[in-house]
């Protein structure tokens, strides 16, 4: 979605960055299809009737860290993009870029979630489900985002942190705040404690949302165009740390020195977590205290370490320039747009199969990716479709021309 496009064609790619980029995104395609396998209360809308705690880990795990590893390389991409183009530019390529996917795209697959979930029903009971009733408290401005959410909540992003950036600019023309920043961005990263620093916020904001449901995490703000609170907080945190982070591009490199020890440290922090809530689906303590305050400092650090050990470890091992991670890099925008209701076909077809989850996610998953790459590169790749979702519309490969037309070097 966001190229770190050199100052003349691809030079200076960030293909580190890229990789994780991509990875997040099918990451969460994975992540929905564990979704009908979770031990405990139904939480989707196919139920299968085998279930796995190996699974609901993936879920958990996952969860913590792919949404804000996501946005922290939205903000840095659009700070470059920004520092490139300019604001009107960029504001174009946005509007392109995400606005028309989401204005377009959400009537077409809201409209193929509900068959799907409709199709995931009658597999399930043998009737097609009726609709479920209003919900009794329902959030204010209500409205079905769906996975699409991150379109919505991006759109929101740019436009406050361009606002927030014309606003400085203009109260400190000096650029006093924006020294101050850079040295706050570059004591945080290369301090070991600074994570303590950028988990705080969310850590106060999960403890303070009374709905908040602790084994899930940051709330999705998938319904309602009024976003929750811990997902702004927690998902602007990272926008706005990745878009100053830009500014001291060679930061990055603490992150990939220390890969080692914030990989570490975040495997513990997960442990600690699971141990302190499980892996099967609960809500957890409501009642404010220091429990609940503890589990929310615990989960907002954890999902600082993982970002930080997963874009470390990209750059580690993954900046060399591929043919494979730049195609899946490409593509995964689109695989994100459109997977869930192919997850959901897929996961109501295996839902009556005698088999194990790990076996029946192997199929889901086996057969989404498969049939996603192939629509990608049958409809997207070279199309306007590809041209809006990636900012340029790949070139076909060029032909050899027929033999009886190639001409022969002369004697």
């Amino acid at each position: 979605m966001t190229r770190a496009i050199g100052a003349s064609g691809d030079q200076g790619r960030l293909h580190g960055l890229d990789a994780v980029r991509g990875y997040a995104l099918l990451l969460g395609i994975v992540f929905h299809a564990t979704m009908s396998f979770i031990p405990g209360p139904q939480i989707w809308v196919v139920e299968d009737t085998h279930r796995s705690l190996f699974l609901s880990g993936v879920f958990f795990v996952s969860h913590i860290f792919r949404m804000a590893t996501f946005f922290l390389i939205a903000g840095f991409f659009a700070h470059m993009v920004v520092g490139k183009r300019g604001v009107k530019a960029f504001v174009k390529d946005r509007a392109k870029r995400i606005l028309v996917p989401l204005v377009v795209g959400w009537p077409i697959l809201i409209v193929a979630i509900i068959a799907a979930s409709a199709y995931g029903g009658y597999v399930m009971t043998g009737h097609i489900p009726k609709p479920p009733p209003p919900a009794a408290h329902a959030p204010p401005l209500a409205f079905p985002l769906t996975h699409l959410w991150f379109l919505y909540l991006l759109l929101w992003l740019y436009a406050a942190t361009l606002a927030l950036r014309a606003g400085v600019a203009r109260l400190d023309p000096a650029g006093r705040l924006a020294t101050a920043a850079d040295r706050l961005v570059k004591g945080v990263v290369e301090n070991r404690a600074g994570v303590l620093v950028l988990a705080l916020p969310t850590a106060l904001a999960l403890n303070s949302f009374a709905p908040w449901a602790l084994w899930g995490g940051v709330p999705a703000p998938d319904s309602s165009l009024i976003p929750n609170p811990p997902a702004v907080v927690a998902f602007f945190s990272a926008f706005g740390f990745g878009w100053l982070l830009h500014r001291q591009p060679g930061l990055l490199q603490t992150w990939t020195r220390r890969w080692v020890f914030n990989l570490t440290a975040s495997v513990v922090l997960t442990a600690v977590l699971i141990a302190w809530i499980g892996l099967t689906p609960n809500a957890g303590p409501h009642t404010p205290g220091p429990e609940r305050l503890g589990y929310a400092m615990t989960y907002a650090l954890a999902i600082w370490t993982w970002t930080f050990a997963v874009i470390g470890l990209a750059l580690r091992f993954l900046s060399k320039e591929s043919p494979a991670r730049r195609y899946i890099a490409d593509s995964s925008y689109w695989l994100y747009l459109i997977h869930l209701p192919i997850v959901m076909v897929l996961q109501a077809l295996v839902v009556k199969l005698d088999w194990p989850a790990e076996v029946k996610i192997l199929v889901v998953l086996g057969a989404a990716f498969p049939l996603m790459f192939a629509s990608y590169q049958l409809l997207v790749r070279h199309s306007f479709i590809g041209a809006i979702l990636n900012g340029r519309r790949a070139p076909k490969p060029a032909r050899a021309a027929p033999a009886a037309l190639r001409l022969e070097p002369a004697e």
